[in-house]
């Protein structure tokens, strides 16, 4: 596998030979101080150019990066399914090779990086013939910190956590497992991420980010709450779909009112209370059962 430096070489070199190219800049993880360097990062790049065209036309120069396993062309797929794309504005080439590197690499008209450049505060200039890049400052993480909630917020997400949870019972009990699956994977594990990205927050005085996806809860929770959240994950048996959601109401119970604590918000226990005598009722009701309560 390639090293960063021979990447950055290879990047660079071929953005100086090509007159086309008249600036180049990174983003993404690589330009983070807090995120901690790894095998899979990718190499977020843009290219300034003159012009998207020639680049698009004319695919050949993409193998001077290296040998591709797999190659995706967001732009051009948006367009075949009739999304309105502008390929002169901009245009993106992901890219996989077969050693392991993986470069996103963003062809970008001169116009539109002076209207996007200053709005991703994890921006690095790495090259700029014409000295057209806007001044910026050093990169941080700040856009990516959890927002402290307002009461009103907080209220929300748990109703639609406590709401949810309903439809996701009673997919169970119709023994529809792609309906239940969604709806507590798409509804009801939202809120319960946002409370754990809340809770991590105000023990930073939310100035920390939970990382895309909260692939940094690990880190931030303690043992016992990260232990819980596994357990928030199942199988297709509908026992243990019912035993992952009673521990996701514990742990949302266990943050929520935490959260509440800190922030002077007072938690919603009686939609709690009433939400978990439904849950229980619903695991317990035959298929042939005619009511509920």
């Amino acid at each position: 596998m390639r090293t960063e430096q021979e990447m950055f070489d290879l990047i660079l070199g071929f953005a100086r030979e090509d007159e086309r190219i008249r600036a180049v800049y990174m983003n993404g993880s690589r330009t983070n101080p807090n995120v901690p360097k790894d095998i899979f990062q990718d190499y977020d790049i843009v290219y300034v150019v003159n012009e998207t065209r020639t680049f698009i036309e004319d695919k050949d120069w993409i193998h001077v990066f290296g040998e591709l396993l797999i190659k995706q062309e967001p732009d051009k797929n948006d367009q075949s399914v009739g999304r309105e794309v502008d390929f002169d504005r901009s245009y993106m080439y992901l890219m996989l090779f077969k050693d392991g590197n993986r470069i996103d690499l963003r062809l970008q008209s001169r116009e539109c990086m002076l209207d996007e450049y200053k709005e991703d505060k994890l921006t690095v200039p790495l090259l700029d013939k014409d000295q057209i890049l806007p001044s910026i400052p050093e990169p941080s993480d700040k856009d990516y910190h959890v927002e402290r909630p307002t009461e009103e917020l907080y209220h929300n997400y748990c109703n639609e956590f406590w709401w949810c949870l309903q439809n996701v019972a009673k997919g169970i009990w119709r023994d529809e497992l792609p309906y239940a699956n969604w709806m507590f994977e798409n509804t009801s594990r939202n809120p319960l991420e946002k409370m754990i990205s809340w809770w991590i927050g105000a023990q930073h005085d939310f100035s920390i980010s939970p990382g895309k996806l909260g692939k940094y809860f690990k880190k931030h929770l303690p043992t016992n709450y990260w232990e819980m959240y596994e357990k928030t994950y199942y199988t297709s048996d509908y026992d243990s779909f019912w035993d992952s959601i009673f521990v996701a109401c514990e742990l949302f119970r266990k943050l929520g009112t935490e959260v509440a604590d800190q922030l002077s918000f007072t938690y919603p226990m009686q939609d709690d209370q009433n939400m978990m005598k439904y849950l229980k009722r619903v695991r317990e009701i035959p298929k042939d059962a005619e009511e509920i309560f």
